[in-house]
């Protein structure tokens, strides 16, 4: 008896041993093959999810790997208490371990938005409303509703973002994006306002602001903008108006087509500034980083004046008669054209 129990235990325990090690040559094998086949997997964790909801979307997904080899994974390593929600890009690369360490790292997918120098505060809403992965929490709200939202003291939000290429995920939302363009939009004008030239022409920086946005549309030639501030400047210390064709366009709106009319020149509103002294009362569109320092850094020069060169640019003068001819010039180059 005692020989036939000892032949059993021998048994037995071979047959442990022979277990063991194809259990762990199964497991080894699980965690050096890579998840998925695809190129590219998409995971979305949602807030509250626990790891045994992720191990179930691995497998509706036709991840490899048995439940048991992911569960003995997650307690022995402590993935389990380390599940950030979030959208998650695999490759087909990517092993048990290295998936679950991006998981565990929140490295989730990022998405970027890029807003243009430019471009209006309307421009700015139609883009959002066409991000994708994005959550909507403005959809419903009204300019002046979200002007208090961000905390912003002024009358509209033209201007009030900066012109820059944002990164968020799929737990973001267009006011936490907005919150960011604002915050970067109020630390590059407070610097510039601090850097600004001790003769400019401008009362606060929401005045500066405005000034760029009116360079910011005048030129996309960064050697011109330091010039056309320097332009308005001096025409604003001469008590001269401003005319520029810009805030014209802005102020009539959906009557613009694409060409500027007399009719537009003499249509007084309040952005005319063919009919009114002084700056607008808002930015006309959102300034880019560059024309809001060179509107606290006009140059020393005397322009007075400037009109297109037909070639891109623009030629400034210091005088009318100067101007005059410039025009003519302008107007023969379109007429040879």
């Amino acid at each position: 008896m005692k020989s036939i129990f000892l032949k059993t235990l021998f048994a037995l325990v071979v047959a442990i041993l022979l277990l063991s090690v194809v259990v762990y040559y199964r497991y080894e094998q699980f965690l050096n093959t890579p998840v998925f086949s695809a190129d590219e997997t998409r995971l979305d964790i949602q807030p509250g999810s626990y790891y045994g909801q992720l191990v179930d979307q691995i497998k509706r997904k036709n991840g490899r790997g048995e439940t048991w080899q992911w569960q003995f994974l997650g307690r022995w390593h402590g993935y389990q208490h380390q599940i950030k929600s979030g959208e998650y890009l695999l490759t087909a690369e990517d092993t048990p371990r290295s998936l679950l360490d991006a998981i565990a790292a929140n490295r989730v997918i990022s998405y970027s938005w890029t807003m243009v120098e430019g471009q209006t505060w309307q421009q700015v809403q139609q883009q959002l409303a066409q991000l994708d992965a994005l959550k909507r929490e403005l959809s419903d709200k009204s300019e002046a509703e979200i002007i208090a939202l961000l905390g912003i003291e002024a009358p509209s939000m033209e201007g009030q973002l900066l012109p820059e290429t944002y990164q968020y995920t799929r737990a973001d939302t267009d006011l936490m994006l907005l919150q960011r363009a604002h915050r970067d939009l109020q630390a590059v004008l407070q610097q510039a306002w601090d850097q600004r030239d001790a003769g400019l022409a401008l009362k606060n920086p929401y005045e500066l602001l405005i000034l760029a946005s009116i360079i910011e549309k005048e030129t996309a030639i960064a050697s011109e903008r330091n010039i056309i501030s320097g332009v308005f400047n001096r025409r604003l210390q001469k008590n001269m108006r401003l005319q520029t064709d810009p805030t014209v366009i802005y102020g009539v709106g959906h009557d613009y087509a694409g060409d500027i009319t007399y009719q537009h020149l003499r249509t007084d509103t309040p952005y005319n500034t063919y009919t009114r002294h002084g700056l607008p009362p808002t930015p006309i569109a959102m300034a880019g980083a560059e024309s809001i320092y060179a509107a606290g850094q006009p140059n020393d020069g005397g322009e007075l004046y400037f009109v297109a060169s037909g070639d891109g640019g623009h030629v400034f003068s210091e005088t009318y008669q100067q101007h005059q001819q410039a025009v003519k010039n302008y107007l023969k180059k379109q007429h040879e054209q």
